[in-house]
């Protein structure tokens, strides 16, 4: 597996709802973490992250600041339409400090919705650790619903996986 959203692999930003030139929404994908896209004082905000083929997904990996809920749809079509619900999270206030959330496929299943597999919280100091369903995907949706103040950063999206054949 490697990192199918870097825009080295071929990922490209297909739509973002917000834009300054100073931060274009590309360094979503450059693989630094000295970059970053920032939003405008309104929610929601959202940015589609395109493959350069349909892409097993392994793991998502984000790294943001000040994002309280987040919702990532995936689309297995050519163009980024018809969008299906992946995961959803409202993410723990850690005082304007990074947040490391990592979204991992997995086949265990839990009772309380469809979609999310399982959910494990380490703690607000370490990486919270989210499961999905393993699944395929061509864009990713990353839609940002609230925010815990005017303006959020998103740093680094990782998307490791392989191509479907």
């Amino acid at each position: 597996m490697f990192d199918v959203a870097l825009r080295s692999a071929g990922g490209t930003i297909a739509l973002v709802t917000s834009f300054d030139e100073k931060y274009p929404p590309e360094n979503i994908i450059d693989g630094s973490l000295d970059t970053f896209w920032p939003t405008t004082g309104m929610f929601p905000q959202e940015f589609i992250i395109t493959f350069s083929t349909l892409m097993s997904i392994g793991n998502i990996k984000i790294l943001c600041s000040n994002v309280k809920e987040l919702c990532i749809e995936k689309s297995t079509k050519t163009e980024p339409v018809e969008f299906e619900p992946l995961v959803e999270k409202e993410i723990e206030n850690i005082d304007g400090q990074m947040q490391r959330e990592e979204i991992e496929a997995s086949f265990m299943i839990a009772s309380f919705c469809s979609n999310i597999i399982h959910v494990i919280i380490i703690s607000c100091s370490k990486p919270c650790r989210m499961h999905i369903p393993v699944t395929s995907a061509s864009h990713l949706r990353f839609l940002i619903k609230s925010a815990f103040d005017h303006f959020v950063s998103i740093h680094n999206v990782s998307v490791n996986g392989t191509a479907v054949h």
